[in-house]
């Protein structure tokens, strides 16, 4: 299942209100909140792209970049067994803790498909 959007290199969030029976979502990775809503599929596609558009000719009266600014580092909270595991791992292959981590997340990204493939399969055998 794919819950989300992708248009001009901007993805979005995608969310269903049963109460209000709206389809409706968020811009990911800017520096501004953007929601966009839509009753049908087609609605909420032409509610994003628009959304994107109006977004992008703001930025552009404001001279401001519409891109979120990412410095390359993080603080990453894990279990001090993974910790442990992960620096183990990393010193076997002659990486550093960094190198590991920045391999770990490479991986994931390229192969997102059949991660989000374990994860439901991996779901529904949870709710057996």
């Amino acid at each position: 299942m794919n819950d989300s959007l992708k248009y001009k290199d901007y993805i979005s969030s995608i969310n269903f209100s049963a109460e209000d029976e709206v389809f409706y979502g968020k811009v990911l990775g800017i520096n501004d909140l953007v929601i966009f809503e839509g009753k049908s599929v087609a609605e909420l596609k032409k509610a994003f792209k628009e959304a994107i558009e109006d977004y992008l000719e703001t930025c552009i009266a404001l001279n401001k970049s519409p891109e979120k600014a990412y410095k390359g580092s993080f603080n990453v909270r894990v279990p001090l067994q993974l910790h442990r595991a992960a620096a183990l791992v990393a010193s076997q292959k002659s990486l550093s803790l960094n190198e590991f981590v920045k391999v770990a997340l490479s991986y994931t990204i390229k192969h997102q498909n059949e991660i989000d493939k374990e994860i439901r399969q991996n779901q529904v055998v949870s709710a057996l």
